[in-house]
């Protein structure tokens, strides 16, 4: 399983505005007809149930919307560029690397624009005017914004199996579900998390084995954070506690370790419902079970049920069975074996998290504004996202489009800062990468 990707996404750009006259015999001051250009295709990020991690990026890592069309004469516009829709499962955050733009997908449909195409440009025909009847020259679109994609998958999971490695997890999943995880008698055999599903009762329990936990997981030790990540949404927590410990440390300090990193790394996971199941019952003899099992329960208090289990045997996976599904709330309706649901509006019963809208999105505020730095060559360098994208829309050896495009720069207020600079006529200017002379 794949639970972490970096991909590359580029929106589409925007088609280039057409200059065009209309000229049809018979038909006196024809007049400019460009016509503008088409958008550049989004790039979506859309959640999507039929994926269970992210594999499918390891085949394909770099993806590309397509452009707009070309506006064209007559007044006919270009075509928006087709939407580049992406799958991802659910559960996936995504880290917009270029802005620090954060979304997290939950639900199956939800949608999230990552990053959006340029829009087309103008076409002549929007540049005629009282003074000027006859423009020659349109805007061109601008290029569809890119960056680097951090996706991390943290598992929809309803219980997560924890405990040191090799406590009996994996053998545990295998048995209660149609799981296939790798299982060997040495630590860390399973690398990456496995998921389940429980079905009984005309229910279904999706449940993950959680690789195993040591000390120091919280501050990153071995694969910490990587194992944590993926019980932050589970609803229920089964702790996996070996009874007899091949090598030879204490249950009782092995429980600790595995408690403590959970509650180090997110103080929601001390409060989450618990299981302990006492694993590989069938190596130790029966009363040493039970009296194991005694001074377990009264160890963690009433609240917490403690089984002995056993999956080579299969002793106490049916009560271990009963005990998920009497402790975990079913979606939309009262649970008849008395278990509790979570109220509406306060926790989401099958995340875990606050109930959200159609996805969470945290977005920076865009910078506004630009400013002026002189360089060391002594050209006047004017540095703003806005002035950038003005400058990209015209063709600079077009003499019509670098007048309107002075007359743009003046309105927004560059002239005048220059002016305050120091600027003078014949000094050089530069503006997204371009240098040019400007009239002040």
């Amino acid at each position: 399983m794949k639970d972490r990707a970096r991909i590359h996404v580029q929106a589409g750009g925007g088609g280039d505005g057409c200059m065009s006259f209309r000229r049809e015999a018979h038909v006196p001051k024809g007049g400019p007809d460009g016509g503008d250009g088409g958008r550049g295709g989004d790039v979506v990020l859309v959640c999507d149930d039929s994926y269970r991690d992210l594999e499918h990026f390891r085949r394909q890592s770099h993806f590309r919307a397509r452009r707009g069309a070309h506006g064209q004469g007559a007044q006919r516009h270009g075509a928006d560029g087709e939407t580049l829709v992406i799958p991802v499962p659910p559960g996936t955050e995504v880290l917009v690397e270029a802005d620090g733009t954060q979304h997290d997908l939950l639900r199956p449909g939800q949608r999230a624009v990552v990053v959006r195409g340029g829009p087309g440009g103008r076409g002549n025909r929007h540049f005629s005017s009282s003074t000027r009847q006859s423009p020659r020259f349109a805007e061109r679109g601008l290029a569809g914004d890119e960056s680097w994609l951090t996706l991390q998958l943290k598992l929809l999971a309803d219980v997560g199996l924890v405990g040191l490695p090799n406590a009996g997890k994996s053998s545990l999943i295998s048995v209660l579900t149609r799981a296939t995880p790798k299982v060997a008698d040495y630590p860390f055999t399973t690398l990456t998390p496995v998921l389940g599903t429980l079905h009984r009762d005309d229910r279904q329990l999706v449940i993950a084995d959680i690789p195993g936990l040591i000390e120091g997981a919280a501050d990153g030790v071995g694969l910490g954070h990587d194992f944590l990540a993926h019980v932050e949404r589970t609803r229920l927590l089964v702790h996996v506690l070996d009874l007899a410990p091949l090598d030879g440390s204490d249950p009782v300090g092995n429980f600790a370790t595995v408690e403590r990193e959970l509650a180090l790394y997110q103080e929601r996971l001390a409060t989450l419902p618990r299981i302990v199941a006492l694993s590989k019952a069938d190596l130790v003899t029966p009363e040493q079970g039970r009296e194991a099992r005694t001074r377990w329960q009264e160890r963690v208090g009433e609240d917490i049920p403690v089984i002995l289990t056993s999956s080579a045997t299969r002793q106490g996976l049916d009560e271990l069975a009963t005990e998920l599904l009497r402790r975990v709330p079913v979606l939309g309706a009262d649970d008849d074996s008395g278990g509790q649901r979570a109220p509406t509006g306060e926790l989401d019963a099958r995340t875990g998290i606050d109930d959200l809208p159609e996805h969470r999105v945290f977005r920076p505020a865009p910078s506004r504004g630009f400013r002026v730095t002189r360089t060391a060559e002594g050209a006047y360098r004017v540095e703003g996202e806005g002035v950038d994208k003005l400058v990209a829309r015209y063709d600079l050896d077009n003499e019509d489009a670098l007048q309107h495009l002075e007359r743009r720069l003046r309105g927004l207020g560059v002239i005048r800062a220059l002016e305050a600079a120091g600027f003078e006529a014949g000094d050089d200017v530069e503006i997204g990468g371009v240098v040019f002379e400007l009239d002040p």
